[in-house]
């Protein structure tokens, strides 16, 4: 094994609260389209596709309209953890750091153009990492994502860590490896490694 991989949200940090305060908040402008959306909403919705979300969340809205939505959520979304951050899980950046000294780290995740540099900028997270992939900087899903980031940074041996069913996808449409995030917000049916906790990641590898 020469790299890692990692999904964003359930297993690096957890900005749930942030990104339900800023949805919120665009949702105030817009007072007849639904109830506060609520923190176990948006965590069934990690890992998903945006467009998904706007469907799942917005469900009466045209498809415009969707995009409109989700569109101005995520645009604050972005600024605001830039600024603010999110909940790192516990012991990240130490176990990132004796990680690597070993192996070559990088990220891939569902988001938005411009969540993964929030995610950098907002919790000082850039130096870890050498390379990311987003789907809303190619438009392609998470699998082909990863295959993305392998060729690119001529990866040998890498390994997927997530924390969904549709995270364990990926790692399989890759074909490598995938460590489950127990800790995380899913669940998966099958899984090559898990840890209950981010330091254990330092115990397997």
């Amino acid at each position: 094994m020469d790299s890692i991989i990692f999904d964003l949200d359930g297993t690096l940090w957890n900005a749930t609260e942030g990104i339900k305060d800023t949805w919120n908040e665009v949702l105030k402008n817009y007072p007849n389209i639904r109830e506060p959306i609520t923190t176990e909403e948006l965590e069934g919705c990690m890992g998903l596709l945006l467009d998904d979300i706007s469907r799942r969340l917005f469900p009466k809205e045209s498809a415009e309209m969707q995009h409109k939505l989700i569109t101005e959520c995520c645009e604050l979304e972005n600024k605001v953890l830039a600024e603010k951050g999110g909940i790192l899980f516990p012991k990240v950046r130490e176990t990132l750091s004796e990680l690597k000294k070993k192996y070559r780290l990088f990220v891939v995740s569902n988001c938005q153009s411009g969540y993964i540099e929030a995610f950098y900028k907002g919790n000082n997270m850039a130096e870890y990492f050498e390379d990311f992939e987003c789907a809303g900087n190619t438009g392609k899903p998470k699998g082909e994502n990863n295959k993305l980031v392998i060729e690119r940074n001529n990866l040998k041996s890498p390994v997927y860590m997530g924390d969904t069913q549709g995270d364990l996808q990926s790692a399989i449409d890759a074909n490598i490896p995938f460590v489950f995030a127990e800790y995380g917000f899913g669940n998966v049916d099958r899984y090559d490694y898990k840890i209950e906790k981010f330091e254990d990641l330092t115990k397997i590898f």
